[in-house]
């Protein structure tokens, strides 16, 4: 069994006070680093930060290798003593990130080791990295080359790194992956057109359904706890097969990779799909759907809105937009349709799921109240929350109607999607041809941009941009 290291620290400068985290995920054999994750995460404690880098390291070695053994070395003895199960923990800071940890690796696939702070100087790094960054008003950037990266990544994978430009070892990863997968009925025998991560766009079987939606906000705001994904915003290198999901520069230009189509298919239909703006539940982590209190924009959402209407307006590759009727989503809309002088249409369809009674609380407050429950629906699509709420099977089924009705109505054009956590993931899913527990690696940040470009041959073209820190 692949075997990694993962070193994680965290740091506050006054306790509290500015804080932040560094992790690096290692291989024990060589010590080449093969990930490094750091964020600063404005005013917390040492004990927050240090859980924090914990829980991005194991999500960034989950990225690499899902089924390693991880050895997890920290000089924090308190979060070493808890998350070996030695210490009680009392502290209701700590409670939620623990769980969260936890739930990265089963129990079994994990072990904890103590070391002195002066054997943990490479996190330590990385925390006080971050820690400057963000007194910059800046968030932390890797040291190290993407495309280095990348490269360690796909050796940790055993994908060979594919021959192309710097920067595309994780989209030429994925599409050596793809090119070993059976080719859909109806599509040409001879070579589908190099797109980065390609895979059928054809819906799964019936059933079929994305697992819980990491990402803070719409769906579960930030599923505490559930979700092994790169914390968005966090600086995590994408890498290994996560990275087909995370990686990408953003809205391409007209004719790059994904977005152009070879000249015997036609134009592609392009979703570029907008999570909405931040609402007051995002930051707080709690679930939030279509049937709760529907909130609007806070003042740091309208801001991320305004910057991405900026962003598309520049592009100007936008020829309709189509939005969630709920009201986070339509200002959203609104305020980017109004930039790009362009109407909004709303779409039933692309609403949240709805989360029953488990709306406005977060993670570890569900874990708390219907513990039963939430056990079920994090290991079934086919499980609903408490209540009335949707499951991720019933949302998938919804959201596949809506995307082929879509694409019938805009054949051959590119359209902006206003929509939510899950809606996206859920299309990302699908574009992709993967499981429903590869959701379980994707994070969304509010305001973030994704495109999908739906081709003839039946096959999709996909690219993300996650972080969307410099859209504060």
């Amino acid at each position: 069994m692949r075997q990694l290291v993962i070193e994680a620290d965290g740091g506050s400068r006054g306790n509290p006070g500015p804080a932040g985290y560094g992790a690096v995920v290692l291989d024990p054999e060589t010590g080449e680093t093969l990930a490094e994750a750091a964020e600063y995460i404005g005013v917390a404690t040492n004990n927050v930060a240090e859980y924090k880098g914990l829980v991005a390291g194991l999500k960034a070695a989950r990225a690499l290798a899902p089924d390693a053994e991880i050895h997890v070395r920290m000089d924090s003895k308190l979060v070493v003593e808890q998350m070996s199960g030695r210490w009680k923990i009392k502290h209701p800071d700590m409670k939620p990130l623990a769980a969260e940890a936890a739930m990265v690796f089963p129990r079994a696939q994990v072990t904890y080791e103590w070391i002195p702070r002066e054997k943990n100087k490479h996190a330590d790094r990385l925390a006080n990295e971050a820690m400057d960054a963000g007194k910059k008003g800046r968030q932390w950037e890797p040291s190290s080359s993407s495309a280095a990266l990348d490269a360690r990544a796909a050796r940790a994978v055993a994908v060979p790194p594919p021959s192309g430009p710097p920067g595309d070892a994780t989209a030429g990863a994925a599409k050596a992956r793809a090119a070993l997968s059976p080719r859909p009925a109806g599509a040409p025998a001879t070579g589908v057109p190099p797109r980065a991560a390609t895979a059928p766009a054809s819906p799964p079987a019936a059933g079929a359904a994305p697992a819980a939606p990491a990402g803070s906000g719409a769906g579960v705001a930030g599923v505490a706890g559930a979700a092994p994904a790169a914390p968005a915003g966090s600086g995590v290198a994408a890498t290994g097969a996560a990275a087909a999901v995370v990686a990408g520069s953003g809205v391409a230009p007209s004719g790059s990779p994904g977005w152009g189509a070879a000249a015997d298919l036609g134009a592609p239909a392009t979703f570029v799909l907008l999570r909405h703006g931040e609402t007051a539940l995002t930051p707080q982590k709690r679930f939030s759907g279509s049937g709760g209190s529907d909130p609007e924009l806070s003042a740091v959402g309208r801001r991320q809105a305004e910057a991405v209407a900026s962003v598309l307006a520049e592009r100007g590759t936008i020829q309709a937009v189509v939005s969630s009727p709920l009201k986070r989503c339509r200002e959203t809309a609104e305020v980017v349709a109004a930039r790009l002088g362009l109407d909004v249409r709303v779409e039933e369809g692309l609403r949240e799921a709805d989360f029953g009674a488990w709306e406005g609380l977060t993670f570890g407050e569900v874990r708390e109240r219907f513990p039963a429950d939430l056990d079920a629906w994090l290991a079934s699509a086919k499980a609903a929350p408490t209540g009335s709420g949707e499951s991720f099977a019933t949302v998938a089924r919804r959201v596949s109607a809506t995307r082929d009705k879509l694409l019938a109505k805009y054949a051959g054009r590119t359209v902006l999607l206003v929509t939510h956590v899950t809606p996206v993931k859920t299309l990302v899913r699908l574009a992709l041809g993967a499981p429903p527990e590869s959701l379980f690696r994707m994070e969304l940040s509010a305001a973030s941009l994704s495109a999908v470009a739906y081709y003839a041959d039946g096959y999709a073209s996909l690219r993300l941009l996650n972080d969307t820190s410099h859209l504060r």
